[in-house]
This record gives C-alpha cells, structure tokens and sequence, in this order.
C-alpha cells in the first residue's frame, strides 16, 4: 500500500496569496523535470550535498542517477532487496523548490499559470489576477505505491465516480473522475516499488503515463498532460524475467540504474553506523566482526545470490548485539545493583544473531537444516578476519599466560564485565590491544572486558587456546571440563 500521507508544515507568511501577485513576483512556471534539473545544477556548482543519507553510491550509482535527472528522464532502478533503492528514490524530493503554487483546491496540484482541467482553467479565467493561490510544501509533492498483484487501474490512474455521474455530470466530464495516485502526485515524484508484481493489465496503464503524458479511464482519453517523474524499483531477477514486465513499458523508461551492496568493508561500516539504533554501547571492533559477518554471508555459496542478503541484516545484527549488551546489563544490575553491569556488547554476543537473523538470508536448497551451522562458521569466519586485521602482529602472550594448565578464564552472556576483568586481573600487552581497538587508555569497565574476550575468543580462533562451552551456556578460555 501507499504510504501515509506527510503532514504539510505551514508556508511562509510573505508568499504570494493571488495570482496577481504571484505574478508581480517574477515567478515563472516550469515542469517537474526542470525544476530538479535546475536545483541539481545549483547543487553541484555550490558543492551541496545532493543525496542526504545515502551510502556508498558516490562514485558508482549517483552519478548515473544524476545524469538521468539532468536529462529528464524517468528510471528504474534495479537491484536486489536491501540496497538502498527507495532511500534513493525518496531522497530525490530534496530536489524540489522547498515550496510550490497551486490552484487552492486542485486535487491534481495544478500551477496557477499552467492549469490543465476544464474546471481550473474556467476558474482562471474568472477570477484572474484575485484567484486564491495556494503552496505546497515538497514533502506532499511524492507519492508512492508497493506493487501488489490486487493493485487496480483504479488505485493508479482513477476510477469513473457513479455518484458524480449520478449528478448529472456526462461520462466524458472529467469532474467524474476520481482521480488516482499517479493524478493525484501531478507536479511531483511517483515511485512504484517492486514493478514486476504489477498484473500486466495493470502495467498497460502505466504507457500513457510514461510517454504521452495522459491518462485513459474506462475506455475513454482524457487529455490531462501530467507533469510528473516516474521512478520504479525492481530486484533484476523478476525485471528480465520473461513475462513478468512488459517490454513497451521497459522501453518507456529513460534509464535503467544498477544498484549494488556496499563495494568494501568501511561502505558498510558506514551504513551501519548510520542505520542502527543501538540501545546499548557497541565498541569498532564488534561492528566491525558484524560487517565481515554480513559480506560473508553475501558471497557465500550456500545462499542464493539471486535473492541478495539485504544491508538491513547487518544492521539488525548490530542492533540485536546491543539488546543483549542492555538485557545482560539490566539483569546483573538488578542482582548486584553494581555499576560494574555497564551496557558495552561484547564478541560473544554475537552468537545470538545466528539464529534471530537466519529469515533474513534464502538459503540454497541443499542446505536445509544446516542454517545455523552454516551462519555460525561465517561468524567465527569473520571474528578471526578481524582479529587478524587489528590485532595483528601483537604480543599477546600475557593473555596466553593466563591460562595454564588448569586454570580458566570464564566468560558468557551472564558474565559481568567485572567478572570477567577479576579473573584475568593485570594483563601484559593489554593497554596496545585497547589501542590498537580504538578504545584508548582509559577505558570503562565494559570496554575493557570486551577487548579482552574479543582477544580470547581470537586466540582460540587461531588455535593459540583452547575453549570449552559448559552445560550452562558459559565460555571457559583455557580450561578443561
């Protein structure tokens, strides 16, 4: 379904509230198409930001967005799920002037120098230079639709109303129309996402709009030039499959755009940064074992690849290793009552998202049942990646020393940092790991420990000591059951 309607913010006072004054303004009339021309151009000779939020497309996808726009072209955008593809759409309503006239009343946003039905144009005429002019605020100039195989001409372009009819009103009267959303976003940016869930029928609809610019309802044309820019999603498996998006209406659009996951390790660092709301402290190093986690899930050859595995997972995942860092903090705090139970994630936590996030990922069919397996391995893949990316070439030998024979470091979802720092006590070699980790030389409790369990749980990976996981669930480093 659509998306809920934006509240419009309140125009500025000193707008002009006539057309005669609108005019007295120097205000000129210009379409969609020119109008973000004209802003992008501004944009790029002032070194402003053009596309607020997004991640990773500098060099690769913007440049292809940006070329459609200043040609005046309607684009798809093709890529697997996950990749930013609507972010991107909806960020192109920055590109809009902040504020806009309108007819006051129009359904179809018409301009007042520029009125299109008979009834505006009518209007125009009457009332001349003391016509009413309103303002719309950008955020109401986009509109956008989620392909669903129940999707009606009627929900696109507009339905005959039989009340109206009923009025009197003849079947040709285009005050009989209850206009649509594609209409209805006239002067602005209409986005169908996922196109090739569209029935054909539906997408046949979509020709006059793209190339002649009108619409037809019930078998009859009404000449209504719409002014708009249409820009579709797709995942590239269902846009080149044959049968699933008609070829009149691939040709119609001016420009096909590929997009893509983050192309390297600090991209999708980046993202998640961004993305995440993080209840919960979650050190460089942990996001940085999510990272690798989430590419290495993408290349593996147990996952389809036709499916993609979205930067939402990641992000999740970031997101769920801080609920656990909050739920450990929550439960000791209330049994100890000790600031000890800071909120600071830790390596361990990770495992958690092997099985919360497994319905994010389509495996291959051959791998049934060994899902979990499977994330796990590419977990502990990626913790030893990164262990060996920042820890590289350190003497670690003083946490090797801690564990001798016998002896034990324990560790665990319902292990407090305090807990965790009492049993290895005074470390040689642990200030550079805390900043080679980026955490500095006067690190918090939970900081401290999760330097020292992501250097344990790398000294194991790389098979420098040994780990038991006991009956309750805990990690003991070292130590024989």
């Amino acid at each position: 379904m659509s998306e809920s309607s934006p509240v419009s913010p309140l125009p500025p006072a000193d707008l002009p509230a006539t057309l005669g004054a609108l005019r007295a303004a120097g205000h000129r009339y210009r379409t969609v198409k020119q109008e973000l021309r004209d802003n992008l151009r501004a944009r790029m000779r002032d070194g402003a930001p053009r596309f607020v939020g997004i991640v990773g497309y500098d060099d690769t996808v913007l440049p292809e967005v940006e070329r459609a726009l200043l040609a005046g072209h309607d684009m798809v955008l093709l890529g697997e799920r996950g990749q930013g593809k609507t972010r991107l759409i909806r960020s192109l309503v920055t590109l809009l002037d902040e504020w806009t006239p309108v007819i006051a009343g129009s359904v179809l946003n018409e301009h007042p120098l520029h009125p299109v039905t008979p009834a505006s144009r009518a209007l125009v005429a009457e009332a001349g230079d003391d016509l009413p002019v309103g303002w719309l605020h950008r955020s109401m100039r986009y509109g956008e639709k989620l392909a669903t195989p129940d999707t009606s001409v009627g929900d696109l372009i507009g339905d005959v109303d039989p009340i109206r009819l009923a009025q009197g009103r003849t079947l040709g009267d285009p005050e009989t129309i209850h206009f649509g959303l594609v209409p209805r976003t006239n002067r602005g940016i209409f986005a169908v996402n996922e196109l090739p869930d569209l029935a054909e029928r539906i997408q046949v609809a979509l020709l006059n709009v793209l190339e002649e610019r009108d619409i037809q309802v019930r078998g009859y044309q009404l000449r209504l030039p719409l002014d708009l820019l249409l820009v579709a999603s797709a995942n590239p498996e269902d846009y080149t499959n044959r049968g699933r998006i008609i070829t009149p209406l691939k040709d119609r659009f001016g420009a096909e755009i590929r997009t893509h996951y983050p192309t390297d390790l600090e991209l999708e660092l980046a993202l998640i940064r961004q993305e995440a709301d993080l209840v919960a402290e979650v050190p460089e190093h942990v996001l940085e074992v999510l990272a690798r986690f989430a590419r290495a899930v993408r290349d593996s050859p147990s996952v389809d690849p036709r499916s993609g595995v979205s930067a939402r997972f990641a992000i999740a995942a970031a997101e769920t290793v801080a609920a656990a860092a909050l739920r450990r903090a929550c439960l000791l705090g209330a049994e100890t009552d000790l600031p000890s139970a800071e909120a600071v994630a830790r390596v361990g936590d990770a495992v958690s998202v092997t099985s919360t996030l497994r319905g994010k990922v389509e495996f291959e069919s051959g791998e049934e049942g060994r899902e979990i397996e499977l994330l796990g391995h590419l977990l502990r893949t990626a913790t030893a990646e990164t262990f060996r990316a920042r820890l590289a070439g350190l003497d670690l030998s003083g946490f090797t020393a801690l564990v001798e024979e016998g002896q034990a470091v324990e560790t665990g979802e319902l292990v407090s940092a305090a807990d965790l720092l009492r049993q290895v006590g005074t470390v040689p070699g642990l200030a550079k790991v805390l900043d080679r980790l980026g955490i500095g030389d006067a690190p918090s409790t939970g900081q401290a420990a999760a330097a020292v369990e992501f250097v344990l749980e790398g000294l194991y990976l790389s098979r420098r000591l040994g780990k038991d996981v006991t009956d309750a669930g805990r990690t003991r480093y070292g130590g024989r059951d």
